[in-house]
């Protein structure tokens, strides 16, 4: 969804960008030709593999560009430290990249044998392996059904608890045997893999990316100069809602509970959200690109 992202974001001469999911820096390269001669973009993620595979992809415009490995929960800390003061753009594109599924080593999917780890940044300790082999039934139960909306969640954490007591599960091919021995036959569908959701599941448990999202998203808000903008793309009914509700917030609309008779959501109107609803691929790109199926875009303007 790039030329969406871009009319969005609108990036101009000499404005200064942050791509906290630079990846290997598709849409980074795109914001950055539009930000020359004078503009910066700062790219962050958590991967080492990202970090060097945007280097080069960007490298043409390395005095433009500044890389940071870290996590977009610390976003404030990241422009502090670069001694930036507001930004005119955002970029959010969440989730697991193609570049991480397709390296069968990392443990994201569950296409390749391999061991279960999902950690977007390797040098963190918890691993998906660690949580599948030490959290109880009922944690796995609500981790699978939290992050993953998995309805057969407990029968799965049931039959990982009796598989592993006869010996750890270590490896993809492990679990989603498991997963499948879990789900009945009759209660499969054609349309996604049986292990897609609890997958999902341990990847968010495992990376906090749904606590990071909040943080991050609270933060750019922040940031931005008056009428910056922020723009997210997101791949999933959790994320999206709480990109959703966030912009709400911010936009004035308070979200606690209607039996409160204060509101202690911190509500403030500070920007206007710029997509009613989320903005999906179009069909020519879904064609293109089956993974983009499920990308829905939100975007907000600082006023």
């Amino acid at each position: 969804m790039l030329p969406e992202v871009l009319g969005f974001l609108q990036p101009q001469s000499g404005q200064t960008f942050i791509d906290c999911t630079v990846g290997g820096g598709g849409h980074a390269l795109e914001i950055v030709k539009r930000i020359l001669p004078d503009g910066r973009l700062v790219g962050i993620d958590r991967d080492e593999e990202a970090l060097r595979a945007a280097a080069q992809y960007l490298g043409p415009y390395s005095e433009n560009v500044i890389l940071e490995k870290g996590n977009f929960a610390d976003l404030e800390a990241i422009a502090g430290r670069l001694d930036i003061q507001t930004v005119d753009g955002v970029l959010f594109d969440l989730g697991v990249s193609s570049r991480q599924l397709e390296s069968a080593e990392r443990g994201f999917s569950f296409r390749y044998d391999a061991p279960l780890d999902m950690r977007m940044d390797t040098a963190q300790a918890v691993t998906a392996r660690e949580l599948v082999n030490s959290l109880s039934e009922r944690q796995l139960a609500e981790l699978i059904w939290k992050f993953g909306e998995e309805r057969w969640a407990k029968r799965i954490a049931k039959f990982i608890i009796d598989r592993r007591a006869r010996r750890p599960i270590r490896m993809t091919s492990e679990l989603v045997e498991v997963i499948l021995a879990a789900i009945p036959a009759a209660a499969r569908t054609e349309t996604i893999h049986p292990a897609t959701r609890t997958f999902q599941a341990l990847r968010i448990a495992v990376n906090r990316e749904l606590e990071s999202l909040q943080a991050g998203l609270d933060a750019a808000v922040r940031l931005l100069a008056q009428s910056g903008r922020v723009c997210v793309l997101s791949y999933h009914s959790l994320e999206d809602r709480i990109v959703k509700e966030t912009f709400a917030r911010h936009a004035g609309r308070c979200m606690c509970p209607s039996a409160l008779p204060v509101c202690v959501c911190g509500a403030e109107r500070i920007i206007k959200v710029l997509t009613k609803r989320p903005v999906v691929p179009s069909e020519d790109e879904v064609r293109a690109n089956p993974r983009a199926r499920s990308a829905r875009l939100r975007a907000a303007e600082k006023i």
